[in-house]
């Protein structure tokens, strides 16, 4: 080595060393300790699914009833407009404080938190950061205090893969003219607006999608039947059909052709809620579990002394906080390898966690008598909404390879 590059290196090494004395006292700890806020958020939130939608999640399950009642509680609450700005009458919270809520909402309710979810990070969020000033007193304001918005992307023939959306956006003179279907929009039913992304040409692919605000009770818009499905069963999904639904040009969230980026950017936000909808459902699985264990006695002795399901709890308990770091991460670090890796993890364990519950309850755990079979029903879809686990395992690897100049 050169002198002059010695030189260089002892002088680097030294400077280092003496900024590493000085940090070190600074470094003794790890923490992920909440503020005072996301403590507050996390204790409201909690003691609301306890006292309001726990007792009654079977029933709202079963019944297939959407949970009108506890949606005007959390909109008096102000966590329908978590994130919104004060000026436009939302709590002005950050993500991982609405994380947290969504997460304390699904171990009450995993119905109950699934639309709290996508209403906050898919619909408002969306208006309060992307939308003009006449957007957001036209499809927001209102939708902090009441009504319910809804986010349709997804088609018949177009699901993970969004470049292939055929719903049409035709320009005439100072408005939009929708024509086509979406399918498995969530809230749809009870929602007064909704996001819809069309595309200006075809041919185009990914780069003709345009991001739309709509009316639901716009001329032409039509809402399917809502969907039977095997888990979340208190929320609604339904075809949503656009038959030369006209809207002002104004109604266009960002120039035509961004839609792709601006959905790409909004599911980055949905994965966290998802992830934390997912981690509830899981803490609801443990928390039922563990009561169960507590009281059967197998043997001669309390389920919570065989060797056999204390494996199982312990498991249990780590997938269930792997899940819960993995989300805070998201929330406070946004990225698309964030949350992608944050609800490919929260899905996957909620899964699992539920499966475990159903096993230790055996028999019981298959009856629609307990929570068990609930739990894990609600966990399966949370690997499908919201960008399937294939395709978060992808973009994982993606931007694994990104950061390592390995494409």
């Amino acid at each position: 080595m050169a002198a002059g590059a010695l030189l260089k290196s002892s002088h680097f090494i030294l400077q280092s060393a003496n900024t590493l004395r000085q940090l070190a006292p600074l470094c003794r700890s790890f923490s992920v300790q909440l503020s005072e806020q996301q403590c507050y958020i996390q204790e409201l939130c909690r003691n609301f699914a306890e006292t309001h939608l726990k007792p009654k999640a079977s029933k709202l399950d079963k019944d297939g009833l959407f949970p009108t009642e506890e949606i005007k509680k959390l909109t008096e609450l102000g966590l329908m407009g978590a994130t919104v700005s004060k000026d436009l009458g939302g709590l002005q919270l950050d993500y991982l404080s609405l994380a947290i809520a969504v997460e304390e909402l699904s171990r009450g309710c995993a119905s109950t938190g699934m639309i709290a979810s996508i209403h906050n990070f898919l619909y408002v969020n969306l208006v309060n950061e992307r939308g003009t000033e006449e957007q957001k007193e036209l499809f927001l304001k209102d939708y902090v205090t009441g009504k319910l918005g809804c986010f349709a992307l997804s088609e018949p023939g177009a699901g993970s893969d969004v470049a292939s959306i055929s719903t049409i956006a035709r320009e005439d003179g100072d408005y939009w003219v929708l024509n086509g279907t979406k399918s498995w929009v969530t809230s749809c039913i009870e929602a007064w607006g909704t996001i819809v992304f069309a595309t200006i040409d075809p041919e185009l692919k990914h780069k003709g999608i345009t991001c739309f605000l709509v009316p639901l009770d716009a001329e032409g818009v039509f809402r399917g039947r809502k969907q039977p499905i095997m888990g979340i069963r208190a929320a609604t999904a339904c075809d949503l059909n656009l038959q030369n639904v006209r809207i002002p040009r104004s109604y266009t969230v960002g120039a035509p052709g961004e839609g792709f980026r601006t959905a790409m950017a909004q599911l980055d936000q949905a994965r966290i809620g998802i992830a934390a909808h997912a981690t509830g459902i899981a803490q609801s699985a443990l928390d039922t579990a563990i009561d169960y264990a507590k009281q059967r006695v197998a043997f001669g002795k309390p389920l919570t002394k065989l060797p056999s399901v204390i494996d199982r709890l312990t498991e249990m308990s780590v997938l269930v906080e792997t899940s819960r770091l993995l989300t805070y991460r998201a929330a406070t670090e946004l990225s698309t390898k964030n949350s992608a890796m944050a609800k490919y993890v929260a899905g996957r364990n909620a899964l699992t966690v539920a499966d475990h519950c159903v096993q230790i309850m055996g028999g019981k755990g298959l009856s629609t008598e307990y929570d068990a079979e609930r739990h894990f029903r609600d966990s399966r879809g949370t690997q499908i909404y919201g960008g399937v686990t294939d395709v978060q395992k992808r973009l994982i690897g993606h931007f694994l390879l990104k950061e390592n100049d390995a494409l």
